[in-house]
């Protein structure tokens, strides 16, 4: 084992903390309002339509994405989507090497959303 997997985990590793849920499966799991439900797109894009009780974290904007989520709990699961999925995959990545133990992400992201 390298030294960076050994720093960092393996890919694999982190693929087993991120799950990617469709639409039905994910409105299923947030219908529950105790879940912690991020939007991770620009405050723009949250302000012309975000799901509701979802709360506006701008993924590009890495330093406060990073500190906001420093502050929460690394042990409960966090619920994320993006416009299309891409951004919300990055984040996911992101939250795991932050330590967070278990991500959902939302398919398609917010245009696959109905």
């Amino acid at each position: 084992m390298s030294i960076f997997s050994t720093l960092f985990g393996t890919s694999r590793d982190k693929s087993d903390k991120i799950e990617i849920l469709d639409p039905s499966k994910f409105s299923e799991a947030i219908t529950d309002n105790k879940v912690l439900l991020v939007d991770v797109r620009t405050a723009n894009e949250y302000g012309s339509g975000h799901i509701k009780n979802a709360i506006n974290i701008d993924f590009f904007n890495s330093g406060n994405f990073e500190r906001s989520f420093e502050k929460m709990s690394k042990e409960n699961p966090v619920y994320i989507y993006c416009r299309s999925g891409a951004r919300s995959q990055k984040a996911a990545y992101k939250l795991v090497g932050m330590g967070f133990k278990k991500v959902y992400d939302l398919k398609g992201g917010f245009m696959n959303w109905s």
